[in-house]
């Protein structure tokens, strides 16, 4: 991880806050500038994704939750594409070195890094003037061309998706003095249930074989439902139909539909929810459904495939198409 700007100082940090973390005998202790990820006769799934200070945290979030963050939204990638996790490597862009951030941000790295079993296997660390940032490229294995890609989708298949939809984008909205955040003001409860699916995401590795063995096509929920489901309609040359009324919610962000704090376009694109979407042959999809119940996991049929030209259609509780002006977010 160490480059030769200022190598006794960098090596250093990476000694004291990283190298515990290194576990696995491919990582050499973070002695090396590489690492050896042993193969099986597996595939390789490879992801990576950065979270950015101001994009997609807030330089006020507390640093174990960037950690966390920072593993788990490429833990959710892997768990779309049925792969077990394998390792990761990670870059930090720093503006200091203080103790005060770095510890919490590594023991929070360490303890995810365990509990999901995605050793470090090495990385690189670098100054920044700001913002900061944290990149992570994560390792997952799958049997021999068994990955679950986005264009497998076809017509008839159902429509799945883990969790509830719109919390996190909702969290967002309570830290940024929203609207969320004005309705929520006597209940601390929900405040802080939604604040914590935007600062921790919950993958959903544990259904990682259930999506590899029953799942057509996949990938996680990042940018937003609608943008994402759009993405993988394009990818397989299908289209969709998507009961809205069926998409579950949390209490919380239920009743900020019921009293009208938010639309449902807000939940629908908001993004950061990193949950599975996937779409399942009809006669499998009740295994799938129930493989969530057994794990924890509340699994929804939402809709359906049908033939057409990539744009799913969404309608309200009357069969209605709602006219969505967004549908995810975007960094440009």
């Amino acid at each position: 991880m160490a480059d030769s700007q200022n190598p006794s100082a960098e090596d250093s940090l990476i000694a004291r806050y990283f190298e515990p973390l290194a576990t696995d005998p491919g990582a050499f202790g973070l002695v090396d500038d590489a690492a050896v990820l042993a193969s099986s006769g597996d595939d390789i799934v490879v992801t990576t994704d950065a979270i950015v200070e101001g994009v997609h945290y807030l330089a006020t979030d507390p640093p174990d939750t960037i950690a966390r963050k920072a593993l788990r939204v490429n833990l959710s990638d892997l768990a779309a594409k049925g792969a077990v996790p394998a390792g990761f490597v990670l870059t930090l862009a720093l503006r200091s070195k203080e103790d005060a951030w770095l510890r919490p941000f590594a023991d929070a790295l360490g303890e995810d890094s365990k509990t999901f079993a995605c050793p470090l296997l090495g990385g690189d660390t670098v100054s920044t003037p700001g913002p900061q940032m944290i990149s992570i490229t994560a390792f997952g294995r799958v049997p021999k061309g068994r990955m679950v890609g986005r264009t497998g989708a076809k017509p008839g298949d159902r429509i799945l998706v883990t969790g509830t939809i719109g919390d996190a984008a909702l969290g967002l909205d309570v830290l940024t003095g929203g609207a969320a955040a004005a309705a929520l003001v006597s209940d601390p409860a929900a405040r802080e249930a939604l604040v914590s699916r935007y600062r921790v995401p919950r993958p959903r590795n544990v259904l990682a074989q259930a999506v590899r063995e029953h799942a057509s096509a996949a990938m996680d929920v990042s940018d937003g439902l609608a943008g994402d489901l759009t993405k993988l309609c394009a990818a397989s040359g299908v289209s969709a139909t998507v009961d809205v009324a069926s998409v579950a919610l949390s209490a919380a962000a239920a009743g900020l539909i019921a009293r009208s704090v938010v639309c449902v376009e807000t939940l629908l694109a908001g993004g950061d929810d990193y949950e599975v979407l996937c779409t399942v042959p009809p006669a499998q999809s009740d295994a799938l459904i129930a493989a969530g119940q057994a794990a924890g996991v509340v699994v929804t049929a939402i809709g359906t495939i049908v033939a057409g030209d990539g744009r799913p259609r969404f309608l309200d509780g009357h069969g209605q198409e709602l006219a969505l002006k967004r549908l995810s977010y975007s960094h440009f």
